[in-house]
């Protein structure tokens, strides 16, 4: 059988990823293997249509093809993602119909179900055939357990192709609405006071929608606010994925383009954040995954304590609960406050003036008083990923961020916990003695609440 692998490294060859790839090539030389270094040659496949098209044509020959990528911020690198809007813009999907596919990536497990969750998608809106994936943790090939697991979902993708055998779509086609919000005047202006407040849009021309709404957000104010559009901001590229940023967080982009200054100045510093896009497949467009990706030049360090931070988005975001499961997770490690999510799926232009105005006095309420919503498990098992890692493996490679984690208290082991450890010694000497174990099942739910009703008298 032939193999398209789509190589979502910017990496190309030195990709960990293709590794898997070709450790996958080795254990089945039956089959021809053919790597296409998409994201790595992005510019080329963007500018030249024989590229583009000769990929094409290499997907329509195939009998099955492999999406394998690293993860980019819960998703795949923003030239990855490049090349998914190209099928769909240049109508080339046909390719793509029938085919059957599976996905293979590598991360330190850091949201790899959403990243996964998103190629799922779009290979079911190609109407692929979709089989599994395999997310693997960069250094899984090291283990023999885990070559044999690789071996094992390679030899299903294989077979499941050679008895075309039936596979299950997991996600329907997403509805678009034709409505067009008319925004009106605001009743009454909200005052910001002091606070620095910035919208960050990717909004072209033809977006009305997008563009109205962020324009009847910023008149919600009684002053100016800035806004800025990704599109007219310098940046050079997309991240390289070269660690450049892993000693110091400086990035290879520095000083050559307006990125990491815009970041630094105005992100970092603001009080209210604002991101507004529309939806492009089954995320945001590529320029959005661009900012993200290129924000990494901070490594693992939270940047957005203190900061008040809303959605403004175009198209059909409640049918993506996957890309709401992302940003609440990355303002959630990140630190902020996530106020909220306006869409114009509402399809009532004053009811969507009112959620924008609403939103802005919101924002500006909540940034007064400081308040930061408790972190759920996507702040906490995110945080704790990245603690474990950067202790261990990444340590060395990532030696900012195990400076910061040190500074500020993120290295937050319980095991270090010796009053903890003291208490725990004890009580489970305690609970071997008969008498005690018996009566523990009795006092225990009393015990739970006992340090909470004292706050309570107090």
């Amino acid at each position: 059988m032939k193999i398209v692998v789509l190589n979502g490294s910017p990496k190309g060859k030195l990709s960990v990823t293709l590794q898997y790839i070709h450790y996958i090539e080795k254990a089945f030389p039956q089959h021809e293997f053919s790597i296409i270094d998409v994201s790595q040659k992005m510019r080329i496949i963007e500018k030249d249509n024989k590229v583009f098209q000769k990929i094409i044509d290499e997907v329509g020959a195939a009998d099955g093809i492999i999406w394998a990528f690293p993860l980019y911020y819960c998703l795949v690198h923003s030239n990855y993602k490049k090349f998914i809007e190209l099928i769909f813009e240049r109508d080339v999907t046909d390719a793509f119909t029938g085919k059957y596919t599976a996905a293979i990536s590598t991360s330190i497990h850091f949201y790899d179900h959403t990243a996964h969750n998103y190629i799922n998608a779009v290979c079911d809106d190609l109407n692929m055939k979709y089989v599994d994936f395999f997310s693997a943790a960069m250094q899984d090939l090291l283990k023999s357990s885990e070559q044999n697991k690789l071996k094992l979902f390679a030899e299903n993708f294989f077979k499941v192709i050679e008895n075309k055998e039936p596979t299950t779509k997991n996600y329907m086609p997403l509805i678009h609405s034709n409505f067009k919000y008319h925004q009106g005047d605001p009743a009454s202006k909200v005052e910001p006071g002091d606070k620095k407040v910035i919208v960050i849009t990717d909004g072209l021309a033809e977006q009305k929608n997008l563009n109205a709404m962020v324009d009847r957000f910023k008149r919600s104010f009684s002053k100016d606010i800035e806004v800025v559009n990704l599109n007219e901001l310098d940046i050079k590229g997309g991240c390289l994925g070269c660690i450049h940023c892993g000693f110091d967080n400086i990035c290879v982009y520095q000083d050559k383009d307006e990125f990491v200054e815009f970041f630094t100045t105005k992100v970092l510093s603001a009080d209210i954040l604002i991101f507004a896009g529309a939806i492009k497949d089954r995320y945001l467009s590529s320029k959005w995954k661009l900012f993200f990706d290129r924000s990494f030049f901070r490594t693992h360090q939270p940047g957005l304590g203190g900061i008040q931070v809303g959605f403004i988005i175009s198209g059909p975001l409640t049918q993506l609960p996957n890309v709401k499961e992302i940003f609440k997770s990355y303002v959630e490690w990140q630190r902020g406050n996530l106020v909220d999510f306006i869409t114009d799926e509402y399809e009532e232009s004053s009811h969507i003036d009112e959620l924008l105005q609403n939103l802005a006095k919101r924002l500006v309420d909540l940034s007064d008083k400081k308040y930061i919503k408790p972190v759920t498990f996507r702040g906490v098992g995110g945080m704790k990923v990245f603690r474990d890692d950067i202790w261990g493996n990444l340590r060395f490679v990532f030696q900012s961020d195990h400076k910061f984690y040190k500074k500020h208290g993120l290295y937050d082991f319980p095991q270090k916990n010796n009053k903890v450890k003291a208490f725990n010694r004890i009580m489970m000497a305690l609970t071997t003695i008969p008498f005690i174990r018996k009566e523990f099942p009795k006092r225990i739910k009393n015990e739970m609440i006992k340090p909470l009703q004292k706050i309570l008298k107090d």
